[in-house]
């Protein structure tokens, strides 16, 4: 379930130069941390991840196949052989697979069905055990009615369509990917009373649009799906019946008829090529500008009448294994501190660059690392490494693994650090922001494989140019930050790979970091066509960017796991807390001033007045006003919180000082310090999330809403809830703000 770039919005670069040269406080000496890095990257071989890669993604990878547990087996195997402790441990989880597609024309033609390998790409022709394009947690159903284009299918659209007469009740909604998470395009249609819904990708976004077609370049072809989950996300990750525990033998499940993270209506997911064939008889009034993508005709939202299809989908629903490998290297002094290290391994199909290009890479990390067992090392911290079974559904593996091991992780874990798929281009970094400093003093220290600077400086570089070409999501303090050579802001976690339990349930520390940018994986993803070949032509070849990122995720590990303290810096945490406030506050102010605008148009009949009398729209529905929102609560928490983490961090410039029992109690001051940012009741209308700072967007998914009790009740109009969740979190940032003063008493010696 990799993030791509084009679909995660906010997640900056994280890196860069002006950083410590090692980054951390009260560390062993520097000479003693760089000679175990250069030790690890004697052990990184691009060469091995690449025979790792052409073997692991040699047959279809789902949930439950043969293949994926000879993989599960295969990474067990290889982390023993390099001295790990390692075992697979099997949860029991809801996924199904499907029985039986069908997607036709009415008095047309039949649709669907597996996509064809392409002659010039061995791998997309090993389609023996490979299941048909579907997508997972869509209901079974049988269904025969019109369709209507509903765009993105997002809340705007359907606005748009009311205003244009036309309702999705009763009728098949198909929407294009983008916009948001594909999983809220089928939950909103039947909201709106739909009784199936199509997915497909608009060549503007994934096709020729952004990229020659495979196999000339590596864009998505006519014929390429993306598969996918469906299961509602933003209400909980993990297995849809065992929310909040492990999905062990014999634990209490949900009925799936009743489990609020399926969905009621049939859902398929269909290639651009057979979107082509639906449009050309859909029908209907023209569409908006707004939902014209790059298909050679005019676009039409259907409900005409013209064109009925018929819709089938039957699945097989059946317990699943889920096989995490879990592998331990226990460590010398810190046994109960554990440096926890993730990449799943599962695919829709192949998934060569999705998600095995991480997972070899995490697996030459192990390699280097056990090697250094062997030869002696000790981490002082216990790393575990964690390869992760069916993320691709709904995050099954992590998050069963995570809620059955909470209460221990709770009291052990002081960093998760992630990662999905990888590829060619620039350092990308996200998560807990009082990790930021450690990050970019890592980025400084590794080489980018195309143009020798650092990682950091090539990051950078990206930023500026970014700006200049108006395009630059982190802002002025990402640019600021480039051009003055301090450390380059990381971005927020919202959710779509495996951190998701750790950090937004937990309340674990979490980082996710991969390369990319220049690559085509987008063309492939989750279709067939994400192949050994696709990856080593148009993703990374010779996985030079493989290599690089063993090389930045194992000295992460090996800062975290060996410093004497634990290497944190809590001011870049307060400032960019106080960032989010002031977005909220311009959020209220701006979206108070449209109001009065809206109401004082509506007012006047602007709508009906400038509308096309031949192409009509009606009037936009009245609002509720936005009103004045106190946020003096967190104007006064994030002060607190500025002030504690100045002192603190200006403290720990003496951590050094401290002798071996003033370390150790240092470090239990902070570790699970991050806890105190959960709420106890969790967030609105979903209570398995329950970070105050981070969460994925209820309508946007992957994507990461800040502060997201206020901001979303703010954007949603429950200013109710907007005031209530001000105080919730305000009390949680005074939380942490107490434990940091703790934490400073530790170090002044009280």
């Amino acid at each position: 379930m990799r993030i791509l770039a084009r679909t995660v919005s906010g997640v900056v670069a994280g890196l860069l130069a002006g950083a410590a040269p090692l980054a951390g406080v009260a560390a062993k000496p520097a000479a003693e941390i760089r000679a175990l890095e250069a030790r690890l990257d004697a052990g990184i071989s691009a060469e091995l991840q690449d025979a790792w890669l052409k073997r692991m993604a040699s047959a279809p990878n789902h949930v439950g196949s043969k293949h994926n547990r000879e993989n599960a087996e295969f990474i067990r195997d290889q982390f023993r052989s390099w001295g790990w402790e390692a075992e697979i441990e099997t949860f029991d989880v809801l996924y199904p697979t499907p029985l039986e597609t069908r997607l036709e024309i009415v008095g047309g033609p039949k649709l669907g069905g597996q996509e064809p390998g392409i002659p010039e790409d061995a791998t997309s022709n090993r389609l023996k055990d490979a299941l048909p394009p579907y997508v997972a947690f869509g209901a079974d159903g049988d269904v025969t009615a019109d369709v209507v284009y509903v765009n993105y299918g997002l809340p705007a659209d359907y606005e748009l369509l009311a205003r244009m007469g036309i309702s999705v009740k009763g009728k098949i909604a198909l929407a294009r990917y983008g916009g948001g998470w594909r999983g809220l395009k089928p939950k909103l249609a039947q909201e709106q009373g739909a009784v199936g819904a199509l997915i497909y990708s608009d060549p503007e976004q994934d096709g020729f649009g952004a990229a020659p077609p495979y196999p000339e370049g590596g864009g998505r072809p006519s014929t390429g799906v993306q598969r996918g989950s469906v299961a509602d996300m933003t209400l909980y990750p993990g297995d849809p019946l065992t929310p909040g525990y492990g999905a062990v033998k014999g634990a209490k499940r949900l009925d799936r008829e009743t489990a609020p993270a399926i969905m009621k209506i049939p859902v398929l997911p269909i290639s651009y090529g057979d979107a082509e064939k639906i449009f050309a008889r859909i029908g209907g009034r023209l569409a908006p500008a707004s939902f014209t993508g790059r298909l050679p005709f005019a676009y039409r939202v259907g409900g005409a009448e013209a064109l009925k299809l018929r819709l089938k989908v039957k699945s097989e629903w059946s317990l699943k294994p889920a096989d995490n490998v879990i592998a331990r290297l226990p460590g010398a002094t810190r046994p109960n501190e554990w440096v926890v290290r993730g990449n799943h391994f599962d695919g829709w199909v192949f998934g060569a660059a999705d998600p095995l290009s991480g997972m070899v890479a995490m697996m030459n990390e192990g390699k280097a690392l056990g090697e250094m067992a062997k030869a002696g090392w000790r981490p002082d911290r216990t790393i575990i490494y964690a390869a992760w079974d069916a993320e691709e559904p709904l995050l099954l593996g992590s998050t069963e693994w995570a809620e059955h091991h909470g209460d221990e992780l709770r009291r052990k874990a002081v960093l998760y650090l992630n990662t999905d798929g990888n590829g060619r281009g620039f350092f990308r970094a996200a998560g807990s922001h009082e990790w930021q400093r450690l990050v970019n003093g890592v980025a400084n220290d590794v080489r980018d494989p195309q143009t020798g600077v650092s990682i950091g400086e090539r990051a950078r570089a990206k930023v500026r140019l970014d700006d200049w070409e108006g395009q630059n999501r982190g802002g002025a303090p990402a640019l600021v930050a480039a051009e003055m050579g301090g450390d380059l802001p990381i971005g927020a976690l919202g959710s779509g790979s495996d951190y998701s339990a750790f950090l937004q349930h937990l309340g674990v520390p979490s980082l996710n970091i991969g390369f990319g940018g220049e690559n085509q994986s987008a063309g492939s993803y989750h279709s067939i066509y994400d192949s050994y070949d696709h990856f080593v032509r148009f993703d990374d070849p010779g996985l030079a960017y493989g290599a690089a990122l063993s090389k930045t995720a194992g000295r992460i590990v090996l800062r975290a796991a060996e410093a004497e303290v634990l290497p944190l810096r809590f001011t870049d945490l307060a400032a960019t807390v106080k960032g989010y406030l002031a977005e909220v506050k311009a959020l209220a102010t701006t979206q108070a001033s449209k109001d009065a605008k809206r109401a004082g148009m509506i007012g006047a009949g602007v709508y009906a007045l400038a509308s096309d009398p031949m192409d009509p729209l009606g009037e936009l529905p009245a609002v509720a006003r936005t009103p004045k929102l106190d946020m003096g609560a967190m104007d006064a928490a994030v002060a607190k919180l500025e002030a504690s983490a100045a002192a603190f961090d200006k403290a720990m410039a003496g951590a050094d000082k401290l002798d071996a029992a003033g370390k150790d109690r240092l470090n239990a001051a902070l570790l699970g310090i991050d806890q105190a940012l959960l709420l106890a009741e969790g967030l609105p209308f979903r209570p398995w999330y329950r970070h105050a700072l981070y969460a994925p967007g209820r309508f946007t998914g992957y994507g990461a809403k800040t502060l997201p009790g206020i901001r979303e009740a703010v954007e949603e109009r429950r200013f109710d809830d907007a005031l209530a969740y001000a105080a919730k979190t305000a009390a949680a940032l005074e939380a942490l703000a107490g434990r940091l003063d703790v934490a400073r008493g530790v170090l002044e010696g009280r």
